[in-house]
């Protein structure tokens, strides 16, 4: 059994998360590569200091720089602001380390076309972090529309909606300035990279975008949102997705509807544990969507839990996707949703914006 020096970048929400992802990784996929916390970056002495102490890491800095060339950081995780991805991930390519980005890849399409090249010019493990996508209900869905128990899928409907600056009172923040931290940059990527996972590649697409609340206490909203768009997918299915700060009484509302010829598909992260299928088959009376409890039986739930119905939550899914890049890093082989995967969402979001603003249809391919 082998030991890996991680660092990560950035230790705040998602920097902590894979922390404790990269603790416990180990013992609960029993991995090859045992992951060890060798450094932590932060914008200050003090702040990079506190993360070190609170999540077990054996040293800390305020530079970035020196966490890349440190000979005993042999793998990053990114877990900074979206505009400082691309400096860090090819510096890190530049030594050969592989690197684990969260999303969105790059604070621009050009970003990430850039990243997606350093990677694959690097020839070493690299993906980007698309949690939600991994809670075993999901990989079930996943599953269930590639074995074609559902048939051949005719519409798909997904949103990700939250309801964090629905308030028009919410003070503005950095939430509310650059492009980035829109809804767009923030909340849109979980649900195309949702849509991509489920029913594969998108044609082409109509968007509107727009900020509703255009000024906040303290100043003014510089940043989307709310989105939405019609989209043709390359199987021939149409689409419609929603994304939305704003949608009032929604905390976590990454949910997808996929309709087959042979049946349906329901799921809803504010119940995770949870898939709703639907079979066209048997006598009318008894046919109805059936609420299916994630457990052993289904992907990646075992390892956290022998008992069905009891259930996976946040901190599992990041956990998955630790095992995953351990697992690319070993054996050298990619492991999905690599950094190309990533860009694929960015040229999504990039042909949404561009739809919007000249209100039509947009063709994927071109950008």
């Amino acid at each position: 059994m082998a030991e890996i020096g991680i660092g990560i970048v950035g230790g705040g929400y998602m920097g902590k998360a894979h922390a404790v992802a990269m603790s416990a990784v180990g013992a609960v996929f029993n991995t090859g590569l045992r992951p060890r916390l060798e450094m932590i970056c932060a914008t200050s002495p003090e702040s990079a200091e506190r993360y070190r102490t609170a999540y077990g890491f054996a040293r800390a800095t305020d530079d970035w720089q020196a966490l890349v060339a440190d000979p005993k950081v042999e793998a990053l995780v990114i877990a900074s602001p979206q505009e400082t991805h691309r400096a860090i991930a090819e510096a890190a390519f530049a030594r050969g380390k592989p690197v684990f980005c969260e999303k969105p890849l790059g604070a621009s399409l050009e970003d990430s076309r850039a990243m997606v090249a350093a990677a694959e010019a690097a020839g070493v493990a690299n993906m980007t972090g698309f949690n939600y996508i991994r809670t075993p209900a999901s990989q079930y869905a996943r599953a269930l529309i590639a074995d074609g128990v559902i048939g051949e899928v005719t519409w798909f409907r997904g949103e990700h909606t939250e309801d964090f600056l629905a308030d028009p009172k919410t003070p503005a923040s950095w939430r509310t300035e650059g492009d980035a931290n829109g809804t767009m940059g923030d909340l849109a990527p979980h649900m195309i990279n949702a849509a991509l996972a489920l029913l594969g590649p998108i044609d082409r697409l109509i968007a509107e975008v727009e900020v509703v609340h255009e000024t906040r206490p303290g100043g003014t909203v510089t940043n989307d949102d709310h989105g939405q768009m019609m989209c043709r997918f390359a199987r021939g299915t149409m689409g419609q997705l929603y994304f939305s700060r704003i949608s009032t009484g929604r905390k976590m509302g990454y949910a997808y509807e996929i309709t087959g010829t042979k049946g349906a598909i329901r799921f809803d992260q504010e119940d995770q544990n949870a898939l709703w299928l639907y079979r066209a088959e048997g006598p009318e009376a008894t046919r109805g969507f059936t609420k299916i409890l994630t457990g052993p039986a289904h992907p990646d739930y075992e390892p956290f839990c022998e008992g069905p119905g009891h259930g996976t939550g946040y901190q599992d899914q990041i956990i998955i996707e630790a095992r995953d890049f351990l697992k690319s890093i070993e054996t050298g082989q990619p492991v999905w949703p690599t950094f190309r995967d990533g860009m694929e969402v960015n040229r999504v979001i990039a042909a949404a914006m561009a739809s919007s603003k000249d209100k039509t249809w947009k063709e994927i391919s071109d950008f």
